[in-house]
């Protein structure tokens, strides 16, 4: 009998895995600062400790906006953001301008052959609130990696990727996609997220 009661107090935290119900996970994630993307993640921001990908049908199309409000409230707390081999030299007016302090901001230029090892080695260093990395070559087992050091490092890690990898297994706790909605307009699309089915509805651009 101390068998079932222990079984059925498992259940009853929600903490066990079981057939028709999620566990239940804190809705205790970092605020983006969009109300309505908070909203539509399961954690109510993106993922600690975690890896999210951003999947993109090429540079430059907002992509940086969805993270500045973020990196801006780390830095302006004294807390270090490092961006590693970036495709683009940040431009540094506009970051200003976003409120990032720049004096908590940190510019890694790395060869593509190094740019992997180092994103690893900066979200395991417990040293950085937030990392982001542009990996042009990171199979699942890369990714893995990545999603253990962010936890390891109790940091936040973005994955800017192109979107060809979308249909690609990823164990990153959060996938968001850019794409277009039904009136053309940009908007993300929540492919996967750690601790609730995947939302139906999408985050328009515009709503930056």
């Amino acid at each position: 009998m101390a068998a079932v009661v222990a079984l059925e107090s498992l259940l009853a935290t929600q903490t066990l895995w079981h057939a028709g119900r999620a566990a239940a996970i804190a809705a205790d994630g970092e605020p983006t600062g969009y109300a309505d993307l908070d909203a539509l993640l399961p954690q109510r921001g993106w993922p600690r400790r975690a890896l999210t990908e951003l999947l993109l049908p090429a540079d430059g199309i907002g992509e940086l906006s969805l993270l500045l409000p973020t990196l801006a409230r780390f830095t302006q707390a004294g807390a270090t953001v490092v961006l590693v081999a970036p495709p683009y030299l940040p431009y540094a007016p506009a970051w200003q301008v976003a409120g990032v302090d720049l004096m908590h901001l940190e510019v890694i230029d790395a060869a593509p052959r190094d740019a992997l090892w180092t994103f690893e080695q900066c979200l395991r260093s417990g040293a950085c609130a937030a990392v982001l990395g542009w990996p042009l070559q990171a199979d699942a087992s890369a990714l893995r990696r990545l999603q253990v050091a962010a936890d390891s490092g109790a940091c936040l890690g973005f994955a800017l990727r192109d979107r060809a990898h979308a249909d690609n297994p990823s164990p990153a706790a959060l996938r968001l996609e850019y794409g277009r909605d039904g009136q053309g307009a940009g908007a993300w699309r929540v492919r996967k997220c750690r601790g609730g089915p995947v939302p139906a509805r999408v985050f328009a651009a515009g709503a930056w």
